[in-house]
């Protein structure tokens, strides 16, 4: 699956400043949105008539078999998951690396 690093805030809540190193050198894991899931090819797509050919038939994007809800906020170790070359903010991140999915509640709302 594709997922996003979701960048923490530079300062604490007593107003000290971290730096993005000394952020990341304390984390053990990381929180991330995902962007996108593994999907299974729809059964009514056809690649051309021809076996030679590759044409792909435009068709809808295929169900979701990475068990992972598309959108949802999860939590992987930082060492796991390979880096996109030109953004350093997305990972491919295999699902069995995926500590849990989190949910995100308001503080109002805890009780």
């Amino acid at each position: 699956m594709l997922v996003r690093i979701v960048q923490t805030p530079d300062r604490l809540d007593s107003g000290l400043f971290l730096p993005q190193g000394a952020k990341q050198a304390q984390d053990q894991a990381l929180l991330a949105e995902v962007i996108e899931v593994a999907r299974a090819m729809p059964k009514h797509i056809r690649y051309g008539d021809d076996e030679d050919k590759d044409e792909a038939i435009d068709a809808p994007l295929g169900t979701n078999v990475s068990g992972v809800p598309l959108g949802s906020k999860v939590l992987f170790r930082k060492d796991h998951g390979v880096t996109v070359p030109w953004d350093e903010t997305l990972r491919v991140v295999d699902v069995r690396h995926i500590l849990a999915i989190v949910d995100e509640i308001a503080a109002e709302d805890i009780q």
